[in-house]
């Protein structure tokens, strides 16, 4: 997932990828969390002032990553 999100793959690897995340809700719950991380990453980066992530940053993905687990 990682090296998808990083560059293109070849068409062997996302067909293997999508394949296996239809089968796999543990793959799916980490992609999941990944693209979170990602939101809050880039909305952090894309600031002009000092990049800082803050407690409150924090606590949120948890809780989103805890509301898509259902737990």
């Amino acid at each position: 997932m990682e090296k998808r999100n990083a560059k293109a793959i070849s068409r062997k690897e996302d067909w293997q990828l999508s394949l296996h995340m239809k089968i796999c809700k543990w793959c799916r719950a980490y992609e999941e969390k990944l693209k979170i991380l990602d939101d809050i990453l880039k909305r952090k980066l894309s600031q002009k002032e000092n990049v800082e992530i803050n407690d409150s940053d924090i606590q949120g993905f948890k809780n989103k990553v805890l509301e898509k687990l259902n737990l």
